[in-house]
């Protein structure tokens, strides 16, 4: 089984949480839309201990760090959803997506569109701030509207009871994960907290 992973934001953690999964599956990575740098393919990669794990080259690289949209159109480059295909594998892959949900690929396409046509299970990544409720809830009923599978919310950062229990409470998804503040970010914290995912992964 494959899975999507995306946020409710911009640097909401999806890599960080990538580099989780991946260690606790053992699963393959890919990310089908890298804009600007550094890549987070490298970012992951860096972050991965076990030796199965492949890397597969990002679908299309733009060098612009901005929207996929925006820096498709300064580099005078077509994206669609419709052109971008998973990798073979053996193994699950994790697939990273680019900014939150309705990050434009083009005028008419969002990164949502893309675990949509792949019939992917998507988990969501929230980092807690002041409005992150409602972004959370958003997306939420954004992905049931679309019928896009949602495996679970994962939270990032400093813990807030109060906006966890409301957004699992009015979204009736699953906490997968708690990644609480870090300060240094290394393999060995990877490898803990891909075993406590492990924990959660089939309650």
């Amino acid at each position: 089984m494959n899975y999507f992973i995306s946020a409710i934001g911009t640097d909401s953690g999806k890599s960080l949480f990538s580099a989780i999964i991946v260690e606790a599956l053992k699963a393959d990575y890919w990310k089908p839309i890298q804009a600007g740098s550094p890549a987070d393919t490298s970012s992951v990669r860096n972050l991965v201990s076990n030796a199965t794990t492949t890397f597969h080259p990002e679908g299309c690289v733009l060098k612009t760090p901005a929207s996929p949209h925006a820096a498709a159109q300064i580099e005078n480059i077509t994206l669609k959803a419709s052109d971008f295909s998973i990798p073979m594998s053996d193994r699950p892959i994790i697939i990273e997506g680019a900014g939150g949900l309705m990050v434009p690929i083009n005028d008419k396409e969002y990164i949502a569109d893309f675990p949509q046509l792949w019939k992917t299970p998507l988990i969501l990544v929230a980092n807690l701030y002041l409005g992150s409720i409602n972004h959370t809830l958003l997306s939420i009923e954004y992905l049931k509207n679309k019928n896009i599978e949602v495996k679970g919310i994962v939270f990032n950062g400093e813990a807030n009871p109060a906006s966890e229990r409301i957004i699992l409470q009015q979204s009736g998804c699953k906490v997968l994960l708690r990644i609480p503040k870090l300060g240094k970010v290394d393999k060995a914290v990877v490898k803990e907290l891909a075993e406590e995912l492990l924990k959660n992964w089939n309650e």
